[in-house]
């Protein structure tokens, strides 16, 4: 194992230390906790947004607090779910009496930690409510969940929300925004290599030379199946064949995001975005807006996904809407 790190057991922390190094104007972390919170926390009138889950996936989840989106992130170790603490003191830090949503992606852990962190809060007289996102159309049931895993869609959820929270609107409505925000995300994706998870010291999977994973999930769990290698065309044609299958994109506005695993270049992210465009052009979807590069990553995983966001007028005025977050802005 080769990695630019000090202590596996560190990394972390010292990530999180890091990015506020990088990023004081927009971020603090909570003394002892790996909380990264709004520099301006609490925020006042306003519906606050807390998100997270294990490391690894950076930017996600730390990269997408500021104006626009997330309020606060709660970063576990690598790949493993935060405690009900962390994601509790991450909710006491950024409530503003207006309440909290938790956005939640849908790993078992991660949905027992943060209801139980709920449940705590709830106990001190803070309104929380929580969303759960399963965009991921690979597979019904994986390694870590019940259900469809929660994947890069959940960059939109975070941006879509946290646009609403910033109107002013109460916990009910912003839900709202969320539920529907998650109704119409889809993704998929692959994996042409496997990742290593620092103190672990080995990769978390294996694949020959000329092999990929399809419908891989972003903590390397298994996907639908592995085939050899195709070229890029084919790829993107298998993973939308999927992606529209799932919701009726007839006649649709969408937005997209061709998300890097960590390891592809954007030279060949643009490719896959390329063949989005033409297959969507093709079967008459119009694309309202694209983002390609990496959102929600797998350490040092080689391999992308796509989602489509299905729009109507609320959900492109609220993907139109001002972001300023380190990873992610919208002027």
């Amino acid at each position: 194992m080769k990695k630019v790190i000090n202590n596996p057991n560190e990394v972390v922390t010292e990530l999180l230390d890091g990015m506020v190094y990088a990023h004081p104007n927009y971020v603090r972390r909570l003394e002892g906790l790996e909380v990264l919170v709004r520099k301006n926390a609490p925020v006042a009138g306003k519906v606050a947004l807390v998100s997270g889950g294990g490391s690894g996936h950076e930017p996600s989840h730390g990269g997408f607090v500021g104006k626009g989106m997330l309020d606060g992130a709660v970063a576990g170790e690598m790949f493993t779910s935060p405690t009900p603490d962390q994601v509790y003191e991450a909710v006491k830090a950024v409530d503003s009496d207006k309440g909290v949503l938790l956005i939640i992606k849908n790993y078992t852990g991660d949905i027992m930690n943060f209801e139980m962190a709920k449940e705590m809060a709830e106990a001190d007289g803070v309104n929380v409510d929580y969303v759960v996102v399963n965009d991921d159309v690979a597979v019904e049931d994986s390694t870590y969940t019940s259900g469809r895993r929660g994947i890069a869609g959940t960059v939109f959820v975070h941006k879509l929300t946290g646009a609403k929270a910033e109107t002013g609107a109460d916990l009910k409505e912003v839900k709202r925004v969320a539920e529907k925000v998650i109704a119409n995300t889809r993704s998929m994706g692959l994996a042409l290599s496997p990742c290593t998870i620092p103190a672990a010291g080995k990769p978390n999977f294996t694949l020959a030379e000329n092999e990929i994973e399809v419908g891989m999930g972003i903590h390397g769990e298994p996907g639908t199946h592995r085939e050899e290698i195709r070229p890029a065309d084919e790829l993107v044609d298998h993973l939308l064949e999927k992606i529209l299958e799932d919701i009726d994109y007839s006649d649709s506005e969408v937005a997209v995001m061709v998300n890097g695993l960590a390891a592809t270049p954007l030279m060949e992210l643009y490719i896959v975005n390329k063949r989005v465009h033409e297959v969507l052009n093709e079967k008459g979807i119009k694309v309202y807006d694209s983002l390609v590069g990496e959102f929600m990553t797998s350490i040092e995983m080689a391999g992308f996904s796509i989602t489509l966001l299905k729009l109507d007028d609320e959900l492109k005025e609220l993907l139109d809407a001002p972001a300023d977050t380190p990873a992610l802005k919208h002027l």
